[in-house]
């Protein structure tokens, strides 16, 4: 019934090499105390705000804020 059949493969897959997460790009250690980037007023902490030109946005609400 499934002889001959190339797709049938069997066993463990290849490892393939992801990008590590960029969630420490966030902090930043001055000394003895961490710094975080600023948080989204509306989404509450755990969303943070990217920084652009004159601007900072939330990218989960659109909440934009202009220095």
């Amino acid at each position: 019934m499934g002889k001959g059949k190339s797709g049938d493969k069997k066993g463990k897959k290849p490892h393939k090499n992801k990008p590590t997460g960029k969630k420490y790009a966030h902090f930043t250690i001055e000394g003895d105390s961490v710094i975080r980037k600023k948080n989204c007023p509306r989404c509450g902490p755990g969303i943070f705000l990217a920084t652009g030109q004159e601007r900072e946005y939330c990218g989960k609400c659109h909440y934009t804020k202009f220095n």
